[in-house]
């Protein structure tokens, strides 16, 4: 009996990934958020007499937890074509253009001229967004902007992405 060292060709594709980030909070944001729920746990807990007392704490700090891993949820790729972020997807065809905004840039266009039908999503704590200016006739929104820890490297790939389409 031998065994035959090449593997077989896979029947589905697999899906590759020009650029990949998760949105996360920095770091000393998960100790704040908990210290708080527990402060505040720690308050009711005064006020509460008997097996009451220790309820705010098995709810306000898992419930801190939960709130701080939502807030970290939000992914952006640009794979097989398409620039996702969290559950929006966009087909780089329709990619007409893309900044690369620092923070100073991000605030002006998302300031007071900004369009209200962009599609934002912004996270305060990340300096850094690009831009994308869409050219799609059957679409309302005229851009998206999208926060990112490296723009220059998020354009790039999107505008790869559009090219080799």
């Amino acid at each position: 009996m031998s065994l035959s060292s090449s593997s077989p060709a896979p029947t589905a594709s697999v899906a590759t990934s020009a650029y990949a980030e998760r949105l996360r909070l920095p770091w000393w944001a998960w100790p704040v958020g908990i210290a708080l729920a527990g402060l505040l746990a720690v308050e009711l807990w005064m006020g509460a007499p008997g097996l009451r007392s220790w309820l705010p704490f098995a709810v306000l700090i898992p419930a801190a937890v939960a709130a701080l891993a939502w807030l970290s949820r939000v992914r952006i790729a640009v794979t097989d074509g398409e620039l996702r972020v969290d559950d929006a997807r966009l087909p780089v065809r329709y990619v007409a253009e893309v900044v690369p905004l620092d923070a100073v840039g991000r605030r002006e266009v998302l300031g007071v001229g900004s369009d209200p039908l962009a599609f934002v999503v912004q996270r305060p704590w990340i300096g850094g967004a690009v831009q994308v200016i869409l050219d799609d006739p059957a679409d309302p929104t005229p851009f998206w902007v999208v926060s990112t820890r490296h723009p220059v490297e998020l354009a790039a790939a999107i505008l790869a992405a559009r090219d080799a389409a």
